[in-house]
């Protein structure tokens, strides 16, 4: 009876794996109650590396080529079964493949933001995506670690534990690295090198190798974005100072357009004009910039001083501006032009 059992068995005489996808990284091969012929053929393809485990023990490990399976070629496992030079019968094994291509394209990024300490801006929030590439190079940490008996392991079940482990770093790059957002932000590939050293033990510890790690793209969120392209703007423009007298020009129009036209703008922006004196030293600031004069003790408000005649031409042209739009009354025009005229006395 054992005998017929014995040639009733099925044995494997060849062993390969053919890859139908890019994303499977271990692939078990099907050995259900079959043992595998002494002498049969072991097919690793390029990209690919084999595992024989026996017992939950690694027994060897096969990069790519042809082998016939002799207790010659598998030492190791005929050790661990205590098999003699002369045994020639079929053995049963777990046999894993391992595929040892690259993994391109692969996206990490910042689900929400991450908080730094800057020495700018002191604590901000900011994001940051990229790309990164990897592959396998040690299937047996890559076993023992990760796939373990599965069926089969694909790249996307190990992607969501790789991207979270990179962007949990950023934050730790930022501080050791001691340089500004602003900085930072203009040094991508520095900022993505310092990354990818800080990832590369990880990866190793999984039996793979970080090729590369892209930074693409750190930004603020947006209302601190908002923020920071305000203080470049009045940087731009020469500092707060300038910045204020552009401020003022601006609010002229949207301070006649409120009820009580210019009448409450004073009020409003802070350029007082009273009846029509206070705008046009606003205008003429504004178009003819001067250094702000030094802080004196408060001290009773001196006559008003007379403005030259093309400082009134312009303002009373832009108060007719906007009465032509509707945000000025003809009849506050020709109280504020008299008020103007007067002054050129």
């Amino acid at each position: 009876m054992a005998l017929m059992d014995f040639i009733k068995k099925q044995f494997i005489d060849i062993i390969q794996w053919t890859e139908d996808d890019g994303d499977t990284m271990a692939w078990r091969f099907p050995m259900a109650e079959l043992e595998i012929q002494n002498g049969a053929s072991l097919t690793v393809r390029e990209s690919q590396m084999a595992v024989f485990v026996n017992e939950g023990q690694i027994a060897d490990v096969f990069g790519p080529g042809m082998y016939k399976l002799t207790t010659q070629t598998l030492p190791v496992l005929t050790y661990l079964k205590n098999w003699d030079k002369l045994f020639e019968s079929p053995f049963k094994s777990d046999v894993y493949f391992f595929s040892t291509r690259q993994k391109l394209d692969r996206k990490w990024g910042t689900p929400n933001p991450v908080t730094i300490r800057d020495k700018d801006f002191g604590m901000v929030r900011l994001r940051a995506f990229g790309i990164y590439a990897f592959h396998l190079t040690d299937p047996k940490a890559f076993h023992t670690t990760i796939s373990g008996t599965l069926e089969s392991y694909t790249s996307e079940q190990l992607e969501g534990q790789l991207r979270n482990t990179i962007v949990g770093h950023i934050a730790d790059i930022f501080g050791e690295s001691g340089v500004p957002f602003i900085d930072m932000a203009g040094n991508q590939v520095e900022f993505g090198n310092a990354l990818r050293a800080k990832m590369e033990p990880m990866f190793a510890g999984y039996g793979l190798t970080l090729d590369s790690l892209n930074v693409q793209n750190i930004s603020l969120p947006e209302e601190l974005q908002a923020m920071l392209d305000k203080r470049i703007g009045v940087n731009m423009m020469g500092g707060m100072q300038a910045y204020t007298q552009f401020q003022t020009a601006e609010a002229i129009p949207l301070a006649a357009a409120n009820e009580g036209g210019l009448a409450g703008l004073g009020a409003g922006v802070g350029v007082g004009f009273g009846v029509g004196q206070q705008v046009a030293a606003s205008m003429a600031q504004s178009l003819n910039p001067t250094p702000a004069p030094a802080a004196v003790s408060p001290a009773p408000t001196p006559a008003p001083a007379a403005v030259s005649a093309d400082e009134v031409v312009a303002t009373i042209e832009k108060l007719h501006g906007l009465v032509g739009k509707g945000m000025l009354s003809q009849a506050e025009f020709d109280a504020k032009k008299a008020e103007l005229l007067k002054r050129l006395g």
